[in-house]
């Protein structure tokens, strides 16, 4: 494990102040900002997913953002290899990691480890993405209660990505992801020692938080950098082609609503996003020290005094 725990980790629904929060924390503690988000790793969306600015990372040293193209399927196995060397790293220099993002999975992965399913093969993936297109998600659902029940019982029929990656992992390895997860990577740090925050705020607030954070992107340059990715022509099962607001934006650039539509259903799909992180928490990592967003930093800094 990563220097035996000694870290933070800050997570909390879309919008609610976590990068804000952060780079407080980094100036407190003379730490260095990891990215946790698994949309906020590619280059292409700076605006859309709400990246650390330019002047932020001169403030605090910033890893893990903007490096990996739109057309590459980056998983939570990636992240895992990367952020294991960035600790490694961070941890020769002395310094204190504060992770933050709002992907469940990665904080998951970090604190309980995570199945080591080798690389799939381009020529499988482009396979089971192909017939996904021209057969459908329950199809292949279908396929999938055959070779591995375990899993296909987790997921929806319709759960386009959980399916995929699942087919995919068995396609190659002729094992069930369901037995790849019992034989996992152990976790990078110790959730008994870290400093562990999940910052939210009241509904109405944070739904406000959305809003305007969603307008100021659209005034900024969101549709050109969604216009620009719309341009690549990129199979839209990609991760980076689903991030909030790009389906709605692609959807205005090609004629197909008005501007106004397409805000509404960003802002509308990024609502229920952050309520479903909100319950994923919650039921999954109940240890988590649950602090509004003003009153985190303090805690964050008192924790973390009583822990070092």
């Amino acid at each position: 494990m990563h220097n035996a725990g000694r870290a933070v980790l800050i997570a909390g629904p879309t919008a609610s102040g976590k990068s804000a929060l952060a780079l407080a924390v980094a100036e407190n503690l003379g730490g260095v900002i990891v990215n946790a988000d698994s949309m906020q790793v590619y280059r292409d969306l700076r605006i859309i997913t709400a990246r650390p600015t330019a002047d932020d990372e001169i403030r605090a040293p910033h890893e893990l953002y903007g490096f990996v193209d739109a057309a590459e399927n980056y998983s939570v196995g990636r992240w895992c290899r990367d952020v294991e060397e960035t600790l490694r790293e961070i941890g020769k220099q002395g310094r204190v990691p504060i992770l933050v993002g709002g992907t469940g999975l990665y904080f998951k992965a970090l604190t309980s480890g995570l199945a080591a399913v080798p690389p799939i093969p381009a020529d499988i993936r482009a396979d089971v993405r192909g017939r996904l297109q021209q057969e459908g998600a329950p199809a292949l659902h279908a396929e999938l209660m055959r070779l591995d029940p375990a899993t296909a019982q987790r997921v929806t029929a319709n759960d386009r990505s959980r399916i995929s990656r699942a087919l995919e992992v068995v396609l190659a390895t002729g094992r069930a992801l369901s037995d790849w997860h019992r034989e996992g990577l152990p976790p990078l740090i110790d959730p008994a020692r870290a400093v562990k925050v999940f910052i939210t705020c009241e509904r109405k607030e944070l739904v406000r938080r959305i809003e305007v954070r969603f307008d100021a992107m659209i005034k900024s340059t969101a549709l050109d950098e969604v216009r620009r990715l719309a341009e690549r022509r990129l199979d839209p099962a990609l991760p980076a082609m689903k991030a909030h607001g790009v389906p709605w934006l692609i959807r205005h650039l090609n004629g197909e609503i008005s501007r106004e539509e397409a805000i509404a259903g960003a802002v509308m799909d990024t609502r229920r996003y952050a309520k479903r992180q909100l319950t994923w928490f919650r039921n999954q990592m109940n240890d988590w020290i649950w602090a509004d967003p003003n009153d985190a930093l303090s805690g964050i800094r008192s924790h973390f005094q009583a822990r070092f």
